[in-house]
């Protein structure tokens, strides 16, 4: 797939080297342009032992919802259908033909809900992910370097220059430094990211802007209903 061809591409640099005060500034704006944009369309890739997914969506960064479709590739076609998803929970809508788009407004019934799992799922892991890339303030630009954030590279992504950087370490797991890169415009926009999961072979990618971003729309009459017990 084109992102991991090109996720990797950091050839001929000389990094990773600490950030500069523009880098640092533009990766503190980075969620907050997700946010002033109110949504992006996003494409997810993520692996799988038997085969992975692809979740091509669009998110709502202000009233934090995801909706899209989800496929399978390889051997897993399973989960093929539209998804929808929170901060707590994730709704699917099985189709054995999925379309390339979701429809603008989801379908009112057909649907079956879950809490999102905190841990044990690459799909829900990502889903997640991909909802906090959104934030409605800029992130402290001072100390993003001091918590591991670095400059590793320079690529293009579409055409457009970006730089690659590390993200800081999380809050509440130091030495983190490094799981994830974010591929960024001179303006702090946004335009790939690649995340270490742990319950994923390999690293997943979240790619912006490969399809037009539709308003997201809730799915009507949805109650999440209790975690079943996940799978190691």
């Amino acid at each position: 797939m084109t992102a991991f061809l090109l996720g990797g591409a950091d050839s001929g640099s000389d990094g990773p080297r600490a950030l500069t005060s523009d880098e640092a500034n533009r990766l503190a704006l980075t969620r907050f342009r997700n946010y002033e944009a109110r949504g992006r369309a996003v494409t997810l890739t993520v692996p799988g032992t038997a085969g992975g997914l692809t979740v091509t969506a669009s998110v709502d960064y202000r009233g934090r919802l995801g909706y899209g479709v989800v496929r399978g590739t390889g051997r897993d076609t399973s989960s093929d259908g539209l998804i929808a998803w929170t901060a707590t929970s994730v709704s699917v809508h099985p189709m054995a033909n999925a379309p390339a788009h979701a429809p603008a407004s989801p379908p009112r019934s057909g649907w079956y809900s879950r809490p999102l799992r905190s841990s044990g799922s690459s799909l829900d892991s990502s889903l997640a992910i991909a909802l906090n890339l959104g934030a409605d303030r800029p992130d402290n630009a001072e100390l993003l370097p001091q918590n591991g954030a670095a400059w590793v590279g320079s690529d293009r992504v579409r055409g457009h220059r970006v730089d690659v950087m590390t993200g800081p370490s999380s809050r509440d797991r130091a030495g983190t430094a490094g799981s994830v890169r974010y591929w960024i415009g001179s303006d702090g926009t946004m335009y790939r990211v690649r995340v270490d999961v742990r319950s994923a072979p390999q690293p997943v990618f979240i790619d912006f802007d490969t399809q037009t971003y539709v308003p997201v729309k809730a799915v009507p009459g949805i109650t999440p209903t209790p975690n079943p017990t996940p799978s190691p």
